[in-house]
């Protein structure tokens, strides 16, 4: 134990005091790198549709490291041998495992650093963190990659239920009033058991995860797929790709020097093996965008400036939602209409008006399974010891189609 070191207690809105068990998880949390996540919201544009969801991924990190040692606490008081080394580091692995989200999150992953998922770079995060601290991460790393021997230890960290979908589902519906996203996650932790090195429930916990189950889909349907954030998301997507392709012309853009650095070189996922590209993308945070965006409103091309002004004042494109794809004669006609309603190419239109699609998968089995332990030893997965028919309903995908346009006033 340092000699230094002295507990720190953050005060939780959804759980109340949470501790720090260990010196290594004090001094992430004060590190530059995990602060940036105090500016980065963990729900992004949510907030134009519930007023509330203002909440940061630093919240959230600190939610899921509270759940890790509860579901620790579980497990060694059923006999299962967990070290505090290994107690140490799956604390830092779910701690960091968001530390590679953008701004506004999954918006930057496909518009100004494609092809970088925020998992690959929370993995280079946690390397480079490593090397400072002096191998102090080398558990954590291995088993966010699950590449440690006890394989449940990865699950607690990612899995179908895993720490961070109980804390976010709970915070999530707490800061956006949305009560059916309402999850009994310590009841959860306290019924997890581990059978053949892998996690399981046990039988009289069958009704929490029947309810869990059941919130991911409402929540998925109520906030995280609501058709206003998804309208909003998607501006912000396309204002970002517009500046991007302004920035290949040589247009000046008002950006932040971080922000300018990702806008106007072709940053590939190699790149981020330097130093100097890693540090840039750790200075990039949701104040950077919006103040861009801010600015921006007043630019002379009218493709960015529009769109801008319609993020900043809330006037958002109007979304249709079907079971069907739509027709591209549909998607035509919008383009042509809307291309002369703001004067702009029916090739910029594409800005105004796409469609493309939303899916919501409470519980895939395929990928791995959330399994049940019962009295006499036996295992089955959720969808097969449940009883209610709905859960082996909410194991099947269900897509859904929408399309976009501006709304003629």
């Amino acid at each position: 134990m340092d000699i230094k070191y002295k507990k720190k207690i953050f005060n939780d809105p959804v759980y109340g005091f949470v501790a720090t068990p260990y010196p290594s998880i004090l001094k992430i949390i004060d590190h530059p790198y995990f602060q940036r996540l105090r500016r980065i919201k963990q729900l992004g544009l949510t907030h134009m549709v519930y007023p509330g969801a203002l909440h940061t991924r630093f919240h959230h990190a600190m939610g899921c490291t509270h759940l890790m040692r509860q579901a620790i606490d579980t497990l060694r008081n059923n006999g299962h041998e967990i070290t505090e080394e290994e107690a140490e580091g799956v604390l830092l692995a779910i701690l960091l495992h968001d530390i590679g989200h953008g701004p506004f999150s999954h918006a930057l992953e496909h518009s100004i650093v494609k092809g970088m998922h925020h998992e690959d770079l929370s993995l280079i995060f946690m390397n480079t963190l490593n090397q400072e601290f002096n191998g102090k991460l080398t558990t954590a790393i291995a088993i966010f990659s699950n590449q440690y021997h006890k394989k449940f230890l990865h699950q607690l960290v990612s899995s179908q239920l895993d720490m961070d979908r109980l804390d976010y589902l709970k915070r999530d519906s707490f800061f956006t009033g949305v009560s059916e996203g309402v999850v009994s996650n310590q009841r959860i932790i306290k019924m997890l058991d581990i059978v053949n090195d892998e996690l399981v429930i046990e039988e009289k916990g069958i009704y929490s995860i029947e309810k869990f189950i059941v919130a991911r889909r409402l929540m998925y349907w109520q906030v995280y797929l609501h058709k206003t954030v998804i309208s909003a998301e998607y501006m912000l997507v396309n204002v970002l790709e517009r500046a991007k392709n302004l920035a290949k012309e040589k247009v000046e853009l008002f950006c932040s020097p971080a922000l300018r650095l990702f806008l106007y070189q072709d940053i590939t996922k190699e790149d981020f093996s330097k130093k100097e590209i890693l540090d840039a993308f750790a200075q990039l945070d949701d104040i950077d965008i919006l103040g861009a965006i801010k600015v921006w409103v007043h630019h002379e091309d009218k493709v960015l400036s529009t769109l801008s002004k319609m993020i900043i004042n809330r006037n958002l494109l109007k979304i249709k939602i079907q079971n069907e794809p739509f027709e591209t004669s549909v998607i035509n006609s919008k383009k042509q209409e809307v291309a002369q309603l703001l004067g702009i190419s029916e090739a910029d239109s594409k800005f105004f008006v796409y469609s493309d699609w939303i899916e919501n998968n409470a519980y895939n089995p395929e990928s791995d399974s959330i399994n049940i332990l019962f009295k006499n030893g036996d295992v089955k997965d959720i969808t097969e010891a449940s009883d209610n028919l709905n859960i082996q309903a909410l194991a099947k995908p269900v897509r859904k189609y929408f399309m976009c346009f501006p709304e003629q006033k």
